[in-house]
């Protein structure tokens, strides 16, 4: 297959996909729902900082799509908060699609005037290409990865509206340069909010929260 047939397949996969991410927005937007894509490498705390959102939220009000490419693992926990949740194995893909997000809406059938978490596959390549029709991408990076992953990695952030740094109550053991990594997703995305976090703690959970409340 020639390199330009190669850009054309992309360009044509690309484009369907924006379409039905287009009529995912408008469907989410006419009913009021909030809809947040989180996406982040694998073990970055993205489960974590879910259920303990969902614990401090009104779980009649959350609906959860969870993308993995195997197990139910992450749903399961979900749903012991008391929120709806839908899992989607991707197999041997590498992101959520718009499709796939269309199909589990319909399943999940969220209430109008709500909150619609959809957590992506952990991968910070894949997912930034895709749009699944959200409200806000929220970029998550845990102070074990490295400061210099918004560098490395810039399609991801650049599009995302906030950046939670996960994990800080790590900070003490880690040799994490905090300046650096702000400074490296600042160069980024200069218009990106950024918030310091640890769900396991509790600390900067409710500048997040309140963030969820206000957007």
């Amino acid at each position: 297959m020639t390199q330009s047939r190669m850009v054309q397949i992309e360009t044509d996969i690309l484009a369907k996909n924006d379409a039905i991410a287009q009529r995912n927005r408008e469907f989410l937007n006419h009913r009021n729902i909030k809809s947040l894509n989180l996406v982040s490498s694998p073990g970055s705390g993205k489960t974590t900082l879910l259920t303990e959102t969902l614990m401090r939220l009104d779980k009649k009000k959350c609906s959860v799509i969870e993308g993995d490419q195997q197990t139910t693992n992450d749903a399961d926990r979900i749903r012991e908060t008391g929120a709806k949740a839908i899992q989607i194995n991707t197999g041997k893909g590498c992101h959520l699609d718009a499709q796939m997000v269309s199909e589990a809406i319909a399943h999940l059938a969220p209430e109008e005037n709500s909150t619609l978490f959809i957590e992506n596959v952990g991968n910070l390549v894949c997912p930034a290409a895709f749009d699944l029709g959200q409200s806000h991408k929220v970029a998550i990076l845990s102070v074990t990865e490295g400061e210099d992953k918004p560098l490395k990695y810039p399609d991801i952030f650049a599009d995302a509206d906030i950046m939670i740094i996960n994990k800080t109550d790590l900070l003490p053991h880690l040799r994490f340069d905090l300046d650096a990594c702000i400074a490296n997703a600042k160069r980024v995305n200069p218009d990106m909010q950024i918030m310091l976090v640890s769900a396991t703690t509790g600390e900067g959970m409710q500048t997040w929260l309140d963030w969820l409340e206000g957007n």
